[in-house]
C-alpha cells in the first residue's frame, strides 16, 4: 500500500486525464520529486474551480495534493511559467512523449532526469527545432534514464569502438552485437550512424532515419507488445495524406 503524502507546490506536467463521476477528473501527473501520480480533481470539469483551463498537457505546473500515489486529491493547481502552445502539426509528438511516460515510468520512482529531459523536449517542439530529431533524443534519452539504454559506440562482446565506415549487428537488448559485411540486413547498421546516435549528434536525414529505426526496437522490448495509440494516428494521417 502508498504512503500517504502531503505534497506542495510540486512542479508536474498533465500527461493525461479522463473523467470521474459526474464533475471530476482523474489525472495523471509526471514529476521531478514524486515520478509519475494519480490524483482526483474534485469539480474540475464545473465551472466554479477555474481549473478546466489550466489542467491542460505541454504548460508546466505547480500542484499541491494529499493521499497516495495511485490516488491522491488534488488541493491546489497554479501555472508556473507562461503556458506553452504546441503548434497543431505538433500536438500528435507531444502526446506521444505523454504516451511513453505513461506505459513507460513506473508509478512513484521519481527521475528528476527525466522530468528535464521531457520538459527540454517540450520547449524543444513548441520552437522551430527539428521535430524528428528532438522525438528521438527524447526515446534514447528516456531509455537511459529507466535502465534500458545502451552504447552504440562500443562492441558489447569485445569492447572495440565502432568504426564509421563498418557495419554492425545491432540487438536492440543488448547493443551492437558484432561487425559485420552483410549490409542491407535487419538489424545491420553503418558504423557512422551508430556513433550518430551515441554523440546524440542527429543532422542527416541518413542518421535521423537510422536511429528512428534502432529506437523503436530499442522500445518495444520495455513496453512488452503495448500499443501506442499515438503511433496508429500517426500511420492514419500518413495513409490519409498519401491518398490510401
Amino acid at each position: 500500500m502508498s504512503n500517504r503524502v502531503r505534497v506542495q507546490g510540486e512542479p508536474a506536467f498533465l500527461l493525461h486525464h479522463r473523467p470521474f463521476r459526474d464533475s471530476s477528473r482523474i489525472l495523471d501527473f509526471y514529476t521531478p520529486d514524486q515520478g509519475r501520480i494519480t490524483v482526483f480533481a474534485h469539480g474540475a470539469r464545473g465551472g466554479k474551480s477555474g481549473w478546466a483551463a489550466l489542467l491542460r498537457p505541454f504548460s508546466e505546473l505547480l500542484i499541491s495534493y494529499t493521499g497516495s500515489s495511485d490516488g491522491g486529491t488534488l488541493s491546489a493547481a497554479e501555472s508556473k511559467g507562461l503556458p506553452v502552445n504546441l503548434p497543431p502539426e505538433r500536438l500528435l509528438s507531444g502526446f506521444y512523449l505523454n504516451e511513453l511516460l505513461l506505459k513507460l515510468s513506473p508509478r512513484a520512482d521519481p527521475h528528476p532526469e527525466l522530468y528535464e529531459i521531457y520538459a527540454t523536449t517540450i520547449a524543444s517542439l513548441a520552437s522551430a527545432d527539428h521535430e524528428s530529431r528532438s522525438l528521438r533524443l527524447f526515446e534514447k534519452r528516456l531509455l537511459d534514464a529507466l535502465g534500458y539504454g545502451v552504447d552504440y559506440s562500443r562492441v558489447e562482446t569485445t569492447g572495440a569502438t565502432v568504426r564509421p565506415e563498418a557495419y554492425y549487428y545491432v540487438r536492440p537488448e543488448r547493443g551492437v552485437e558484432c561487425e559485420t559485411t552483410r549490409t542491407g540486413q535487419p538489424h545491420v547498421y553503418s558504423g557512422a550512424h551508430l556513433l550518430a546516435l551515441a554523440s546524440e549528434v542527429l543532422d542527416e536525414p541518413g542518421c535521423l532515419a537510422a536511429a528512428r529505426e534502432l529506437l523503436a526496437h530499442a522500445l518495444a522490448g520495455p513496453l512488452e507488445g503495448r500499443a501506442l495509440g499515438s503511433r496508429a494516428v500517426a500511420r492514419e494521417l500518413r495513409a490519409l495524406r498519401n491518398g490510401s
